[in-house]
């Protein structure tokens, strides 16, 4: 997963007027998947090392991590994990009872973009002194990863390995984590233990609905939160549908107008709607479409798709469809038409 500079051109939210810098937008709209650290408060640094002190006190301020997703269930757009650190004695006064951060879910989009733009902002307190990360798994690695011919990468192994990533990189920056806080939709111990066996030397404490216990794991769902929403944007205002509109008087996409498929879940209406007035009844969708999940799969193999059957070789060795599904082709390898093709954005005239 490529730790990418982000794209310098402004995409905003609908609820803010500011460059998120987690949008690296040039990498999203490629469908890849992408990893954004913030810079480190200077703060948080370690000191000039001093041959003369003991080597603990080469070590910067302890800090408290919390980490947190969004968009784990959605047939659109990315899942994206993020991470949040601070001071371990600031986590309460700073971010509960200054700034009231809180489960990403019971706050409006407007705090939730509010509260990005007061830690993405210079001169503020909660810039000065903390610091967060998102790693961003687009819906095309994930759906190649799951669909994998002969050792699907799940999406439960692809969410611990992105976790580990984001620590460890918080961790080669020179910041001394001495806690982590992580929200889970599966079983804490058995999550608790994995973590554990990478960061043996840190306290970790995983539990459900931490993202409403810890204000560390509340702040990372923020994160995580509105850079998944501002990419759902993004993909959306960039897609060849709308882009090339069969209506030419039609209106072109604004910030803050309701974007056809919705928020991208299965239980929406208007994303299945769309999903199925916008299929190519053989490629079906491009980057922002999972098509490993049951939503995806139904409307390409129903009446909407087109059945492909592919003949046996000459070993006798089945060959399926979802051999060809792969993100891309290995270097100094000759790539297959469909395997280049599946999960790159189509145009108009594809469908």
């Amino acid at each position: 997963m490529a730790d990418s500079q982000p794209d310098l051109s402004p995409e905003v939210s609908a609820e803010d007027t500011f460059a998120l810098p987690s949008i690296h937008r040039e990498t999203l709209l490629s469908g890849a998947s992408y990893s954004h650290f913030s810079p480190v408060p200077p703060r948080l640094l370690p000191p000039p090392a001093d041959p003369s002190s003991p080597a603990d006190s080469a070590a910067g301020e302890p800090c408290v991590l919390g980490v947190d997703e969004a968009g784990r269930g959605p047939v659109l757009g990315p899942m994206v994990y993020g991470v949040f650190y601070l001071p371990i004695p600031l986590s309460d006064p700073l971010l509960r009872d200054t700034h009231h951060f809180d489960d990403s879910k019971v706050l409006t989009p407007g705090v939730r973009a509010s509260l990005m733009r007061t830690l993405c902002t210079s001169s503020s307190d909660l810039h000065s002194a903390c610091g967060w990360a998102t790693s961003s798994l687009s819906a095309r690695d994930i759906s190649s990863n799951m669909m994998r011919p002969g050792a699907m990468y799940n999406l439960n192994a692809q969410a611990l390995d992105a976790t580990v990533e984001l620590i460890r990189g918080v961790l080669d920056r020179g910041v001394n984590v001495r806690e982590i806080y992580v929200d889970t939709v599966g079983p804490p111990a058995s999550y608790q233990a994995k973590l554990l066996r990478f960061f043996p030397g840190v306290k970790i404490t995983v539990a459900k609905k931490a993202d409403s216990l810890y204000p560390c794991v509340s702040a990372a769902s923020v994160c995580a939160k509105v850079t998944r929403d501002v990419a759902l944007e993004v993909l959306y205002k960039h897609h060849p549908s709308l882009l090339q509109p069969e209506d030419p008087a039609a209106p072109p996409f604004k910030e803050g107008d309701a974007m056809a498929w919705g928020s991208g879940y299965p239980s929406d209406a208007r994303c299945v709607t769309w999903l199925r007035g916008n299929m190519h009844p053989v490629f079906g969708w491009g980057p922002e479409c999972r098509f490993s999940w049951g939503t995806s799969k139904d409307l390409l193999e129903g009446k909407s798709g087109v059945k492909v059957e592919w003949p046996a070789d000459e070993d006798a060795e089945t060959t399926r469809v979802t051999d060809f599904f792969v993100a891309g082709a290995v270097a100094g390898e000759a790539a297959d038409e469909m395997g280049t093709w599946f999960g790159s954005p189509a145009g108009l005239e594809a469908f």
